[in-house]
């Protein structure tokens, strides 16, 4: 009886060392995305009142979740009986995201000076509440695309084994990819409360003083920095998208460095995606006029 025991025991670990070096190989192949992932989010998650910031980090990180639970099994599926709607997917998420990076530069560049609207203080809380689930919402979206990328890239490294495996290998891959970039997201958005407790103990005196003034000082150029390097990355993504799934586009890899082809098919492909948007809401504003 205890001998059957411990070859169960045996077994047990012998799969999850499988198991875990395949994760580990689809890890180290997702390591650019996951990356990119986490720039991306982190300037999504940012902005919000510190009380609800980590709700709100908690709701799309939820969002995150649920995301990868529908596109594990629709990729399994898809790779089994249609895989050319890998590469839709992965071409439309590219314009998705491009769109995104480029909205994000035009905005910065022509409409970073006008004025907000005023809200009255009895309309505040409801139009924040409204604010709050848009930028929720968008998150989530963006999340979407870059976690249908993460599970086909892990996926790719783990079609010659078993099944169970490869089930196993990709689910690892997607609960280390939510849970590490939220939790690493969660981290910065909390420095400056961490910053202002160690302030308030050693009433802003000594090595730990000067570390919570240093924390709280650096929140907002380490937001503003994410901002630029998650516009960057939404561009850096999509272009690669592109690069890597359209034939014609893939003799472009040797004119140039991989990430400025990335970044200029990025710029393009947001570009035009961004002008049939605005072209198809003027045509529908005529419409209704």
């Amino acid at each position: 009886m205890a001998s059957g025991i411990f070859a169960l025991l045996d077994d047990i670990g012998a799969l999850m060392d499988d198991v875990a070096s395949a994760a580990k190989v689809a890890t180290k192949k997702t390591a650019g995305i996951l990356g990119d992932d986490l720039a991306v989010n982190a300037e999504k998650s940012t902005g919000f009142v510190s009380s609800r910031e980590l709700p709100v980090l908690w709701a799309i990180t939820k969002g995150s979740f649920l995301n990868k639970i529908i596109i594990i099994p629709a990729v399994f599926l898809l790779n089994v009986y249609y895989p050319p709607a890998i590469i839709v997917i992965l071409i439309v998420g590219g314009a998705y995201l491009s769109y995104e990076g480029v909205e994000k530069v035009i905005e910065f560049l022509f409409h970073r000076k006008q004025q907000k609207p005023e809200i009255r203080p009895i309309e505040e809380g409801r139009r924040n509440e409204e604010l709050e689930k848009i930028k929720i919402n968008d998150a989530v979206r963006t999340d979407f695309i870059l976690s249908v990328e993460i599970i086909i890239i892990a996926l790719s490294t783990v079609l010659d084994q078993e099944l169970w495996l490869r089930i196993a290998a990709v689910s690892t891959v997607a609960v280390i990819a939510t849970v590490g970039v939220y939790g690493v997201v969660a981290l910065i958005v909390r420095m400056d409360d961490v910053g202002f407790k160690l302030i308030k103990r050693t009433q802003g005196e000594g090595f730990l003083g000067w570390f919570g003034q240093l924390l709280v000082n650096s929140l907002p150029v380490i937001i503003r920095i994410l901002s630029v390097v998650g516009t960057i990355a939404l561009l850096l993504v999509s272009g690669g998208l592109f690069l890597h799934n359209i034939p014609f586009l893939k003799k472009f890899e040797t004119a140039a460095p991989e990430l400025l082809v990335s970044l200029v098919l990025g710029l393009i492909a947001g570009l035009i995606t961004f002008l049939l948007v605005w072209g198809v809401r003027k045509l529908l504003t005529l419409f209704r006029n």
